[in-house]
């Protein structure tokens, strides 16, 4: 596949703008490692090559274990996340795929037992940018290494 166009040349204000949302998020309450699971397991669902590329090596950068992000997606079927992980991810799975599961009261129950109000605010919005951003990068074809 080749790239399309760049959207961040071609629309710097949107993107500064949308990158000002990452910027708010990394200063938030959630802690870094968990914020690269959010994002790294958005971009595994939206099947973003460039996200995954991105988010799983930042996430090594900063220090998490190659054996989390390789078992990133099975984590139902493994012990390597905490409870609070647990709920995170399944929220993120719940919001990302939203259109099949409208955000089931039963996800929205086990990430209200891990996070506080503003937290999850945060922690929505935290998925939320990352399903834009994986939109950016699919339709325009920004390819895993551009940086």
């Amino acid at each position: 596949m080749s790239k399309r166009l760049d959207y961040w040349k071609i629309a710097p204000e949107a993107t500064r703008r949308m990158a000002a949302i990452n910027g708010y998020l990394k200063e938030s309450a959630i802690e870094a490692s968990l914020r690269h699971l959010v994002w790294l397991r958005t971009s595994q669902i939206n099947g973003c090559a460039y996200c995954v590329d991105l988010h799983a090596s930042e996430a090594l950068q900063d220090g998490e274990r190659i054996e989390r992000i390789n078992c990133l997606v099975a984590w139902q079927e493994t012990t390597l996340f905490t409870p609070k992980e647990r709920a995170a991810l399944a929220w993120t799975e719940a919001l990302t795929n939203i259109a099949m599961s409208h955000a089931l009261e039963e996800d929205y129950a086990l990430v209200r037992e891990q996070f506080s109000d503003e937290d999850l605010v945060d922690l929505t919005l935290m998925i939320a940018s990352m399903n834009a951003w994986n939109r950016m990068a699919i339709a325009f074809r920004r390819q895993p290494g551009m940086r």
